[in-house]
């Protein structure tokens, strides 16, 4: 029988829980594998190995996300007008956006002067 002959693998439970951990606080492939103390292509090829664990690491990617709609949706169910306008102002931006535009003289394109290099002497030299 063959023995196993080779470096041991950096992807141990331990490493693969921080891994999740870091994950699940929206860490990037970087700041995870930082945190785990390994490589990033130790990472990859882990997840090349183990398509579960990739698919595990986008979900846990995306828990902040829900985590945050929960919250905005709550605030909303209790009548936060902040949190309303804020919301409106990122998700109907056409209506409730409170940004403004430059134009130029009756609503036509602002004119766009080229000045070009502006040579200053020193009157001392």
């Amino acid at each position: 029988m063959a023995e196993d002959v080779g470096r041991p693998t950096v992807m141990t439970p331990e490493n693969i829980a921080k891994l999740e951990q870091a994950f699940s606080l929206g860490a990037t492939d970087l700041e995870a594998c930082f945190f785990a103390g390994i490589g990033k292509t130790a990472l990859y090829e882990y997840q090349e190995k183990n398509p579960e664990f990739a698919e595990r690491k986008a979900a846990l990617k995306d828990k902040l996300v829900l985590k945050s709609r929960q919250v905005v949706a709550s605030a909303l169910e209790e009548g936060d007008k902040q949190t309303a306008q804020w919301y409106l102002e990122r998700k109907k931006k056409d209506e409730f956006s409170q940004r403004s535009e430059q134009t130029g003289a009756d609503g036509n394109p602002l004119r766009i002067m080229d000045f070009g290099v502006v040579n200053i002497i020193n009157k001392d030299e």
